[in-house]
């Protein structure tokens, strides 16, 4: 167990924070030993990639970093594969070992940084697709229980980047694994954005799952910052998903502003649509900014700390409720 360490290369932020105390584990076995033996009245949070966190001060306890590795073929036929995953595998890389051997389903995910663990905690998604598509099990450790539980897709209660796990389970558990089911037979979701106009402009005909997944790639590389090179959480709000008559009040008034029907009566507008047209998309107030090419995105524009990235948080939201009336909620987790 380290002590007094420096969180920087374990967030994508780059805020400089440090932990009181700071250990890893690889199994349930070293979770539940650690768990048994810090102090009852110790802070403690699991991390997975650091990509969906802002610290907004040093954290006073203890950060358990999961590294549970796997990836098996639990089941197989014609038609379907049934991946078991280690929660602690890099989500970006398990999607690419995926469309590489042909198996279609997550990748419209591609390029989204993290761990598979975090992945059904937020119920991740991009492109029209949500790693609950594909989800039927997610196992995890209890840490009051001290048990291990093995939740199907239904008991998870997947919602729009939300799940039982940020809720009546948040700070309650560690993900262990999960198992999702894959296509061999291809179905492709290539509605969504600019995917079908980058396929015609590669010019593919016969699209492979690895082929969608390098379009997703190219997309996401060429609005979105890298976060090695430039600090930031990824998408820092939720897309809003507002009743019909709400959403189409604003449409009539901003007859550009995009738009996706998500029900009969629901409808979402993007949030880096509305912070951009509140003005913010590339502003910056001291250290920190919105990325200039995709507004949802707050960046580290260097040395900035998490308390400057919350204050322009909360002043993007005061901007946005006041212009359009919605409120847009954050996605990353602040702390």
């Amino acid at each position: 167990m380290k002590t007094n360490i420096s969180l920087l290369p374990y967030h994508t932020f780059g805020a400089k924070v440090n932990a009181d105390f700071f250990t890893t584990f690889s199994n349930k076995e070293e979770l539940t030993t650690i768990l048994d033996q810090k102090p009852n009245d110790q802070n403690f949070i699991i991390l997975g990639g650091g990509s969906n966190i802002l610290f907004t001060k040093d954290f006073h306890g203890l950060i358990i970093k999961n590294e549970i590795s796997g990836f098996e073929v639990i089941s197989e036929d014609d038609h379907h594969i049934t991946l078991k995953i280690g929660a602690g595998e890099n989500w970006h890389d398990t999607v690419m070992q995926t469309v590489e051997k042909g198996w279609q389903g997550i990748e419209n995910l591609a390029l989204i940084p993290g761990t598979v663990g975090a992945s059904p905690i937020q119920n991740i998604g991009a492109y029209g697709v949500e790693v609950k598509d594909v989800i039927q099990k997610v196992e995890f450790y209890h840490f009051d229980k001290k048990e291990t539980f093995e939740y199907s897709n239904q008991e998870c209660a997947f919602g729009y980047r939300n799940s039982i796990f940020k809720n009546e389970l948040k700070g309650k558990i560690a993900v262990l694994s999960i198992t999702i089911q894959l296509n061999k037979n291809w179905n492709f979701n290539t509605s969504y954005g600019a995917i079908e106009d980058e396929i015609e402009n590669q010019g593919i005909e016969n699209l492979t799952p690895l082929d969608l997944a390098n379009v997703i790639i190219k997309i996401r590389e060429s609005k979105l910052p890298d976060p090695n090179e430039i600090g930031n959480c990824g998408s820092f709000f939720k897309n809003p998903v507002l009743p019909k008559e709400d959403a189409l009040k604003i449409i009539e008034k901003h007859p550009d502003a995009p738009h996706y029907i998500v029900g009969e009566e629901a409808i979402k507008i993007p949030a880096g649509w509305l912070i951009q047209t509140a003005g913010w998309k590339g502003k910056s107030l001291g250290n920190v900014g919105t990325y200039p090419k995709q507004a949802l995105v707050l960046v580290n524009n260097g040395g900035a700390t998490g308390e400057e990235a919350w204050a322009l948080a909360l002043q993007i939201q005061k901007d946005v409720k006041s212009q359009f009336g919605i409120s847009i909620e954050p996605e990353v987790n602040i702390l």
